[in-house]
């Protein structure tokens, strides 16, 4: 089943995040939000491509993570890049060419590297370079896996069912990551993907999960098992999340109706974590709002780097 674009993801009542989980989701969200603002203002060169709406997926993932395991990010990959290294310093200065870049602004918004992590703007490109991973960590009999973050519209790369297909004739610990948001740029998914993700994995005959709602914690619980099979060389896991596209696909080219973003905007995790938790939710998004425009002030008057600090 395929989410369309007018429909939000199914939420119920979400349980309590850490102090630490809920910082982190909102480190991402007014991180994305002064990227726009930036972008706005001519802060930002180039283009840019955030994740709001879809923070969780990364966070909850974080805590499954092992620092020997490697990622492998997109571009709408900025959540996944902090949830993993809570570095907004480093990222915004990349995004922006600036000194203390993490890669020395040589990637920008699409193309981060830093160890056990890489990210492209060309969708399923790292797909092929994720199985490759994976297998070098199964002849070494290394206990990391390789984790690839793609789209629903990604699909529709070959590379995608060459990659599949051979991580699962050879057994390696790969986790592709799916992040259906119900619309693949400006098309909705069910105009563009015949048939269903999970028939697709099945097709390769590779474990598959689906994940719906935000409970950072309950998703926790359902991908930990599955997780360490992979780890303990059952072979490779397709885990599709359930969710949606709250921003523009970059920039401020959102081609959707004004009534179909708002209903996606009512099921947000941001309001419904605010509403049931109020005051840590107040807490923690103020620091958090400090702490970003800190980030902004800091690094907005770095000095720009040159074509020789790449």
């Amino acid at each position: 089943m395929t989410i369309s674009q007018d429909v939000a993801v199914a939420t119920s009542a979400l349980s309590r995040l850490s102090d630490a989980d809920l910082s982190s989701l909102l480190t991402i969200r007014h991180f994305e939000w002064q990227l726009l603002e930036l972008f706005s203002k001519g802060g930002v060169a180039g283009t840019t491509h955030t994740c709001l709406g879809q923070e969780h997926v990364p966070v909850a993932l974080s805590a499954l993570m092992r620092p020997e395991d490697s990622v492998f990010s997109n571009h709408r990959g900025h959540g996944h890049y902090l949830a993993r290294y809570q570095d907004p310093f480093g990222l915004l200065a990349e995004i922006t060419g600036r000194q203390g870049a993490v890669c020395g602004g040589a990637g920008g918004s699409q193309h981060l590297f830093r160890a056990g992590f890489l990210s492209t703007g060309v969708q399923g490109q790292l797909m092929p370079v994720a199985v490759g991973v994976a297998l070098d960590l199964k002849i070494r009999e290394e206990p990391g896996v390789a984790v690839a973050f793609i789209g629903d519209g990604t699909w529709g790369q070959g590379g995608v069912y060459e990659a599949l297909n051979l991580a699962q004739l050879w057994r390696v610990p790969l986790i592709t990551v799916v992040e259906n948001n119900g619309i693949a740029q400006s098309t909705p998914t069910d105009s563009q993907l015949a048939g269903s993700i999970a028939g697709r994995a099945a097709g390769f005959g590779i474990r598959y999960v689906r994940v719906t709602g935000l409970d950072v914690n309950a998703i926790r619980e359902q991908l930990a098992s599955p997780l360490e099979q992979a780890r303990a060389g059952e072979g490779p896991l397709v885990i599709e999340f359930e969710t949606y596209r709250l921003g523009p696909h970059s920039k401020g080219d959102d081609t959707r109706e004004n009534l179909t973003v708002a209903r996606l905007a009512a099921h947000d995790w941001y309001a419904l974590y605010g509403q049931q938790y109020p005051e840590q939710f107040r807490r923690i998004d103020a620091d958090r709002r400090t702490l970003v425009a800190e980030v902004v002030r800091d690094v907005m008057t770095r000095p720009l780097l040159g074509a020789s600090d790449a």
